[in-house]
């Protein structure tokens, strides 16, 4: 009985991320599909996807515009709106835009006589906030916690960090995996 159990826990530990990650991908697609309520299925995203590219085409010309750079800053003038709206605007930019907010992995010290390390990534040098502050030689560093959607920002000197040659990309994945999966050191 326990050879029975082992296999099957066995067969769990092979089936179960396969199918979490088709079962995640198919209620995406579903949820994205159900957006634009058409008999056909997959025609909803479909369609979802050519109105967002044609929105990153026009949009991609309206920044160049005035017109675009006024509504923007009017929308950054009301407190609750700007608060939403830029944050958006930067964690989108982070991920997707062309300047990249997490491309600088790094082994970061939190205490002085401490042999502990955080990994995180170097986000901005954070020069104009800092500057005014006095804060010069800081840098900013932001740790993503493990296996949430959230982490802490932190303005460090810039003798507590220490690059890592990795690839960002599996950097972030060890670190929101809780250091469950491999690393490779040297894919840069």
């Amino acid at each position: 009985m326990k050879t029975v159990f082992k296999y099957f826990l066995q067969g769990l530990l092979y089936l179960a991320p396969i199918s979490l990650t088709a079962l995640l991908f198919i209620e995406i697609f579903a949820g994205l599909d159900s957006l634009i309520p058409l008999d056909i299925p997959g025609l909803g995203i479909i369609l979802l996807f050519t109105v967002i590219t044609i929105s990153g085409v026009v949009g991609s010309y309206l920044i160049k515009l005035p017109l675009f750079n006024m509504i923007e800053t009017q929308l950054e003038r009301v407190p609750l709106i700007k608060l939403v709206y830029s944050s958006v605007k930067d964690l989108v930019k982070a991920f997707v835009g062309q300047k990249k907010g997490f491309n600088h992995p790094v082994l970061l010290k939190l205490y002085e006589n401490s042999e502990i390390r955080r990994l995180g990534f170097i986000t901005d040098e954070a020069q104009d906030l800092l500057e005014k502050k006095n804060l010069n030689g800081l840098l900013t560093v932001y740790v993503p916690h493990s296996f949430a959607i959230s982490g802490q920002l932190f303005l460090v000197p810039e003798s507590y960090v220490e690059p890592i040659n990795s690839k960002s990309a599996d950097v972030m994945k060890y670190i929101i995996a809780g250091g469950v999966v491999t690393m490779d050191d040297n894919d840069n």
